[in-house]
């Protein structure tokens, strides 16, 4: 651990904690002093990041699983100051060629967060924060995009919303460009070191977004108590350029 201190004291929940995003916001908020809880869907992942941080406790199942969402945060020790939520990934593909299932698990993000939020209400402290990860880059609509762009849209909405009917505890959303994590990776496959090129060659940063960029933004948004209800960009300038 570092000299830094600004979580000491304080108790930092990551849903989706064992890799990318997550497991780099649960090293940096370990690195402030926060004492740790960890989840994931894959159980030697998780129990790999909970040794390497010293995690006080993990549970695996998978965000989208309702009943576990619940039972979770039901039997979680209160109180808590953070909860940020990294699980989930974006949806592809034509609007008219899903099926009815297709389309109804493409809003699976939007129903954690409102799960999270109703589960976790009354286990945050006040001035705590929830925290949630969505995106730039489906911003602009295009073929493919549909429901991507749709619930782009429809986080900083609901986040804002949160903020009012959780108040005093926060509600904040984190819109990330393209990270260079695991996810990425799985999605891109064989196009991962092309896409990497590509942006070093166009963000204005001249850099690829990485996990801790993003675990730098989220936790100064669990340590400055004047945010809330707000999205906070961290892209390196993806969205001004054309791709």
């Amino acid at each position: 651990m570092s000299g830094h201190t600004e979580l000491a004291g304080q108790t930092v929940v990551v849903i989706g904690g064992s890799s990318g995003i997550g497991l780099e916001t649960a090293r940096r908020a370990r690195a402030e002093g926060a004492s740790l809880i960890l989840t994931g869907r894959n159980p030697e992942r998780l129990q790999h990041a909970a040794r390497e941080l010293e995690a006080r406790s993990t549970a695996t199942f998978d965000a989208t699983d309702s009943e576990a969402l619940e039972r979770f945060f039901r039997d979680l020790p209160a109180p808590i100051d953070h909860v940020m939520v990294t699980a989930g990934r974006p949806h592809y593909g034509r609007l008219l060629e899903m099926d009815v299932a297709q389309t109804r698990k493409s809003f699976d993000h939007l129903v954690v967060v409102l799960q999270v939020a109703r589960a976790a209400a009354r286990k945050v402290r006040p001035g705590g924060t929830l925290l949630f990860m969505g995106g730039t880059g489906a911003r602009r609509p295009g073929i493919g995009l549909g429901i991507t762009s749709t619930v782009t849209a429809a986080l900083p909405a609901l986040t804002a919303s949160l903020a009012l009917e959780l108040a005093p505890v926060r509600a904040n959303l984190i819109a990330a460009g393209f990270v260079d994590t695991p996810l990425s990776a799985s999605l891109l496959g064989d196009e991962l070191e092309n896409r990497r090129n590509q942006l070093r060659a166009t963000l204005p940063i001249r850099r690829v977004v990485g996990p801790a960029d993003v675990a730098a933004l989220a936790v100064h948004i669990m340590t400055n108590t004047a945010l809330t209800g707000a999205t906070y960009d961290v892209d390196g300038g993806q969205q001004l350029v054309a791709g």
